[in-house]
């Protein structure tokens, strides 16, 4: 049977884009989203948990986020978390809820959340040179079996490496409007 499978690369590669867009959205650009706390976990019941497992997080005004908290006992765990995430937020406790006021960018930080745009985009890049490069020992592997032809395996290989630029081209897209975003130009 053949190792190949294009669309097996095609869906890896679409998981890259995803995940780097899934990353940027988590980057803030001065307006509230709830995707800002999603790396927030808690230390809540024993375990580290997501802060969407206990909690609800809307965004009620643009330069404002709200948090519920379900348990009134996890109020305090949420707060810490909050804090601890080094995104700069500070809440304020209000019974079992959280007002996070979203503060303006100062130029310095707008430069640093950039640069970490960049190294998203490029970490996203690599996984999906791997995925071409896994393409590629495949259909090398296809030929060595004699399960298709060399010209067959570089029409193939000129497929995938058409698939890979148009991907990367995804990603930096993506980052470059992220970065425009960020830096407010």
């Amino acid at each position: 049977m053949a190792a190949y499978n294009k669309a097996d690369l095609e869906r890896r590669m679409a998981g890259a884009v995803e995940a780097l867009k899934h990353d940027l959205a988590g980057l803030r650009t001065g307006r509230a989203s709830t995707s800002l706390l999603d790396p927030v976990t808690v230390e809540v019941y024993g375990a580290h948990m997501p802060l969407n497992q206990v909690a609800t997080v809307t965004a009620p005004e643009p330069r404002m986020l709200a948090v519920q908290v379900w348990d009134k006992s996890s109020v305090g765990p949420v707060d810490k978390a909050i804090r601890a995430a080094g995104l700069g937020l500070n809440p304020i406790v209000d019974g079992q809820n959280l007002r996070i006021p979203i503060p303006d960018l100062t130029e310095e930080r707008r430069k640093e959340l950039a640069k970490l745009a960049s190294q998203y985009a490029e970490k996203a890049r690599i996984a999906v040179r791997n995925v071409r490069r896994d393409g590629m020992d495949s259909l090398k592997t296809d030929e060595k079996k004699g399960e298709i032809g060399e010209d067959d395996r570089k029409r193939r290989e000129t497929e995938v490496q058409k698939l890979t630029d148009s991907t990367i081209a995804d990603l930096d897209a993506a980052a470059a409007a992220k970065e425009k975003e960020i830096l407010g130009k």
